[in-house]
């Protein structure tokens, strides 16, 4: 039964997307006014579909972790290395101005997005190493 209703709301949505498309596609592509008045509705649908389903992934592994005590204790330690990753990563970065491919100044020096990409950039490097050695490791 559960899988019908599965089925049934996979059509739908499909349904839904795929006359979305069409309006779009009959839309005369010169008239600016009329797509952009066609494509809004699918922009938002795609944005309701991307939040449903992570709001649907986060809530399924919430209720997963909370049925088995061992994967709990798994998820609590992966968190908190994961911090520990992001405060060293905090520590280890700077404040210097970021660049674009065009070299313009994306963030200025100082800033605080400028410290958050540094953030991003170190704990990207680290976790990258260590899957890295894990996987030349195993």
């Amino acid at each position: 039964m559960n899988n019908k209703i599965l089925t049934l709301l996979v059509a739908v949505i499909s349904v839904v997307g795929f006359g979305l498309f069409i309006n779009v596609m009959i839309t005369d592509s010169e008239d600016k006014i009329a797509m952009s008045d066609a494509s809004s509705p699918i922009v938002t649908f795609g944005i309701v579909m991307f939040i449903a389903t992570a709001a649907i992934a986060v809530i399924a592994s919430i209720l997963g972790v909370a049925k088995n005590p061992k994967a709990l204790k798994k998820t609590l330690l992966g968190l908190v290395v994961l911090g520990v990753i992001l405060l060293v990563s905090s520590l280890v970065s700077d404040s210097s101005q970021v660049l674009d491919a065009n070299k313009e100044i994306i963030a200025a020096e100082g800033s605080s997005v400028s410290k958050l990409t540094s953030t991003g950039i170190w704990t990207s490097l680290i976790i990258l190493v260590a899957g890295g050695a894990f996987l030349v490791y195993d």
